[in-house]
C-alpha cells in the first residue's frame, strides 16, 4: 500500500456520497468508528467530522486486503480507496445520509493505529465529565459536539456577514489592557519591563468599543474574548466569547431593530428556522412584578401576585412584622395542584431558601376547607379578597413568602421555574424572545451601604431623567435593554454616556471620588473631551446562545476547551506552577501561607 497519503487525495467526506454516486472510485480519510466482522466480510463504519460511510472489505475484491481489515480497531485513522455500490435490498440505513451506499475497499493504509479510548466515541455517552474533559480531543469526535461546534461556526458567521453587511467594521480590542474592576474580578497578568505593574484581561471591550465611537468608527463589531475570575457555575467560564456591538447617532429603537435582524439572521441561517419580529417588550418593572426575575421565562403564564395590601391591617404576626420592615408579601397560585404531597411541599421549602427565603407557606384550596398551617390567623375580609385576587378555585395551590422585596422576587421567581420544569407547563419547542427595558439606573447595595450601577457605569438615563437622576437616583430609569430567550438573559445593552459632566455625576453617585475615576478611566474622559457622538451598543452571550440553540445542557458543551467548575483545565493541567525563574524576571514571589 506504501505513501498512500502522497498516492491519493480524497475525493469525498464521509458524509456525503449516495446512490448517484454508485460505481465510482473514490478515496476516503477518516476514524474507525465501529468493525462488525461477519466471517467472510467485514463491515466498519468509517467516520470523518462530515459523517459516516459503511466501507466493506470482502476477500473476493482482494483477500490480502480483508486480511489486513482484520487488525483494525476503533480510532484507528487511515485513508481508503474503493468503489461505491448501492448497499442491498433492504439494507439500507434510512438514518444516514449515506446509508443508501456502501464503499468496497481495493486498497487502504493505516496512518495511525489508536490505544483502546477511555470511553466509546457516542453521543449516548455516560461517564464522569472530568474524564470528558481530560480526554476532550476524543470527546470532540462525538457527532453531537461535532454538530455544537458547526453551529457556534455557523451563527458566527452569520453574525459577521450580517453586521458586514450593514457597514459595521470588525476592530479587535486589546486582551493586555488596564485594571478597572467593576463587580467580577480581573485576571491580572504581570509586567516583566515594568516590575510591581500589571496588565489585565479584560472584562469586556466596553471602554475600547466606546473609544472606538469618539474615533469616528461609527459602527463597531467583534466577536470577542472575555475574562471574569468569578466563581463558576454551568452557565459560566472564567474565558469565554461575546458578539460586541457598538453604533453612533443611534437611539435604543435603532439598536433593538437592528439587533433583531441579527437574531432573525442567525436562527435563520444556523438553523434554518423562521423568527417572527418585533419581538413583544416589557419593563423592568413588569418584569420583576409578575416574574420575579428581569429574566422571565414568558412561555407559561403563572405570574406572581402581590398581595401585600390585602394584609395591611392583619393580625398574623409574621406579615405585620414583614410589612413594617417595607418587605411585601406575594403568592403564585399553583392551579389544580392541591395533590401535590406534603414531602414535595417540604422539598420546595427547602430550594426557596437557597435564595434567602425564611420559609414557604401555603394553602390548598380543598372542597370543604382551605388546609394550610397558617390560613387560621386570617379574618374574613382577608380570605375574601384572597379569593378574589387570587381567583381561587377548588384544587388550588398557592405558595407564599412574606420578606424583602428582593428575597421574595428571586425565591418565587426561581420557584416559579422550578415548578414549570416539574410540572411539564413548558413546551420545549417554543421560543420565547423578549425585550426587557427601562431598567433601573442604580440600586441600594445594603452590603456595601452605596449605590451600584444595575448595568454599569456608563449607562446613560433616559431623558426624562436627564435632569433629575442625581437628586433621586433610586427613581431615575436607565436607557438599558437585555434580550431574553426562555428564561435566559442572551444579550444586553445600552445607550451610553457621551458627556463629561453627566459622567461625573454618575461616578458621584457611584461614590467613585474624582481622583480613583481619573485613575480607572481616566483615558475614557478624557477622551469625551474631543467630541464623543451619542452612542449605544449591546453585547450577546456567544456560548449562551449556542447552548440555547443546540439544546446543550451546560455551556461547557459548545466550548472547544473549556474549563471545569473550579476554573482548571483537566486537558492541559492548567493552571500549574512554572519554573521559578520565571517568577524573579515577574520581580514576584509566592507566598507559600495562602
Amino acid at each position: 500500500m506504501g505513501q498512500f497519503i502522497h498516492e491519493y487525495k480524497r475525493t469525498h467526506s464521509c458524509g456525503e456520497l449516495t446512490s448517484q454516486d454508485e460505481g465510482k472510485t473514490v478515496v476516503l480519510f477518516g476514524w474507525v468508528d465501529t468493525r462488525r466482522d461477519h466471517g467472510n466480510v467485514m463491515f466498519v463504519d468509517f467516520r470523518d467530522r462530515y459523517g459516516i460511510t459503511q466501507i466493506v472489505f470482502n476477500p473476493e475484491i482482494d483477500s490480502k486486503v480483508h486480511e489486513l481489515a482484520k487488525h483494525l480497531r476503533s480510532e484507528y485513522v487511515m485513508g481508503v480507496k474503493g468503489r461505491v455500490a448501492k448497499r442491498p435490498e433492504g439494507m439500507a440505513n434510512l438514518k444516514l445520509a449515506t446509508g443508501g451506499i456502501e464503499v468496497l475497499i481495493e486498497e487502504f493504509e493505516v496512518f495511525n493505529p489508536a490505544k483502546n479510548p477511555p470511553f466509546e466515541v457516542l453521543d449516548e455517552l455516560n461517564v464522569a465529565e472530568d474524564l470528558r474533559l481530560k480526554y476532550r480531543y476524543l470527546d470532540l469526535r462525538r457527532p453531537v459536539m461535532n454538530r455544537n461546534l458547526v453551529l457556534r461556526h455557523k451563527v458566527a458567521m452569520a453574525a459577521r456577514n450580517y453586521l458586514a453587511g450593514h457597514n459595521f467594521l470588525e476592530i479587535e480590542t486589546p486582551f493586555l489592557t488596564k485594571s478597572t474592576p467593576e463587580g467580577a474580578r480581573d485576571y491580572l497578568v504581570p509586567s516583566r519591563v515594568h516590575p510591581g505593574k500589571f496588565f489585565a484581561l479584560p472584562q469586556s471591550p466596553q471602554l475600547f468599543k466606546q473609544l472606538l465611537m469618539v474615533s469616528g468608527m461609527d459602527r463597531y463589531f467583534q466577536i470577542a474574548r472575555c475574562f471574569r475570575d468569578e466563581d463558576l457555575r454551568a452557565d459560566r467560564q472564567p474565558e469565554f466569547t461575546q458578539i460586541d456591538i457598538e453604533m453612533s447617532f443611534i437611539n435604543q429603537e435603532d439598536i433593538l431593530a437592528m439587533m433583531e435582524g441579527l437574531v432573525v439572521t442567525m436562527w435563520q441561517e444556523a438553523l434554518g428556522a423562521q423568527l417572527q419580529i418585533p419581538f413583544p417588550r416589557i419593563s423592568y418593572d413588569e418584569a420583576i412584578d409578575q416574574y420575579g426575575l428581569d429574566a422571565p421565562d414568558v412561555r407559561y403564564d403563572l405570574k406572581l401576585q402581590n398581595i401585600t395590601s390585602i394584609f395591611s391591617q392583619t393580625q398574623f404576626k409574621v406579615f405585620a412584622d414583614v410589612i413594617a420592615k417595607q418587605g411585601i408579601i406575594k403568592a403564585l397560585n399553583l392551579k389544580g395542584k392541591a395533590d401535590l404531597s406534603r414531602s414535595e411541599i417540604d422539598e420546595l421549602t427547602k430550594f426557596v431558601t437557597i435564595y434567602g427565603a425564611k420559609g414557604l407557606a401555603y394553602i390548598k384550596v380543598l372542597p370543604q376547607e382551605w388546609q394550610s398551617p397558617i390560613v387560621k390567623f386570617f379574618s374574613e375580609t382577608e380570605k375574601k379578597q384572597l379569593q378574589e385576587k387570587l381567583k381561587l378555585e377548588v384544587g388550588d395551590l398557592v405558595f407564599f413568602v412574606a420578606d424583602r422585596p428582593k428575597v421574595v422576587n428571586d425565591s418565587l421567581g426561581q420557584l416559579r421555574k422550578k415548578l414549570a420544569e416539574k410540572l411539564g407547563l413548558i413546551d420545549p419547542k417554543v421560543l420565547s424572545f423578549v425585550w426587557v427595558v427601562d431598567f433601573p439606573m442604580f440600586e441600594y447595595d445594603e452590603k456595601i451601604k452605596r449605590h451600584v450601577a444595575l448595568h454599569h457605569p456608563f449607562t446613560a438615563p433616559k431623558k426624562e431623567f436627564l435632569e433629575t437622576f442625581a437628586e433621586a437616583p433610586l427613581k431615575a430609569k436607565a436607557n438599558a435593554y437585555d434580550l431574553v430567550l426562555n428564561g435566559s438573559e442572551i444579550g444586553g445593552g445600552s445607550i451610553r454616556i457621551h458627556q463629561s459632566e453627566v459622567q461625573a455625576k454618575v461616578f458621584e453617585i457611584l461614590g467613585i471620588a474624582k481622583e480613583e475615576a481619573q485613575s480607572k478611566f481616566g483615558f475614557l474622559l478624557e477622551a469625551f473631551q474631543y467630541g464623543a457622538p451619542p452612542h449605544g451598543g449591546i453585547a450577546f452571550g456567544l456560548d449562551r446562545l449556542i447552548m440555547l440553540m443546540s439544546g446543550a445542557e451546560s455551556i461547557r458543551d459548545v466550548i472547544a476547551f473549556p474549563k471545569t467548575q473550579k476554573a482548571t483545565c483537566l486537558l492541559s493541567d492548567a493552571p500549574s506552577a512554572v519554573d521559578p525563574e520565571q517568577l524573579v524576571e515577574l520581580h514576584l514571589k509566592i507566598n507559600q501561607k495562602v
